[in-house]
C-alpha cells in the first residue's frame, strides 16, 4: 500500500501559479498510476489529472487543459500538478491519488488517498 502526501497549496491571486507535490512514502510506488483531484465546498470530488507508472500518458480535465501539468520524478518518489493562470473557480481542496494496482494500463482506478491540499484562489 503507497502512502501520500500532498503538500503546496496555498493563497493566490488570479493569473498566479502554484506547484502542488503529491510525496510516497514507499519505493513501490514507481510502480502506481497517480491521479490529482480536487473538491471545492458544495461540489462533488471531482477528477483534474493523471499520470500512468511510465510516466509515459497524461489525461487532463477539460477545465485544466492547457493551464496545469502533470509530471512525476520516480527517483523522488515525487509526482507534481503545475498550475498556472489559476482562476478562482480552481479554488478547492486537491488531492493526490494511487492506483488500486500496480503497472495499470487503463485509466486510473483509486485505491489509496493522501490527505489534501488547500488551494484558494482570490480575484
Amino acid at each position: 500500500q503507497v502512502q501520500l502526501v500532498e503538500s503546496g497549496g496555498g493563497l493566490v491571486q488570479a493569473g498566479d501559479s502554484l506547484r502542488l507535490s503529491c510525496a510516497a512514502s514507499k519505493r513501490t510506488f514507481s510502480a502506481y498510476g497517480i491521479g490529482w483531484f480536487r473538491q471545492a465546498p458544495g461540489k462533488e470530488r471531482e477528477f483534474v489529472a493523471e499520470i500512468n507508472w511510465r510516466g509515459s500518458n497524461t489525461e487532463y480535465a477539460d477545465s485544466v487543459k492547457g493551464r496545469f501539468t502533470i509530471s512525476r520524478d520516480n527517483a523522488k518518489n515525487t509526482v507534481y500538478l503545475q498550475m498556472d493562470s489559476l482562476k478562482p473557480e480552481d479554488t478547492a481542496v486537491y488531492y493526490c491519488a494511487a492506483d488500486q494496482f500496480p503497472y495499470g494500463s487503463s485509466r486510473l482506478r483509486v485505491g489509496t488517498w493522501g490527505q489534501g491540499t488547500q488551494v484558494t484562489v482570490s480575484s
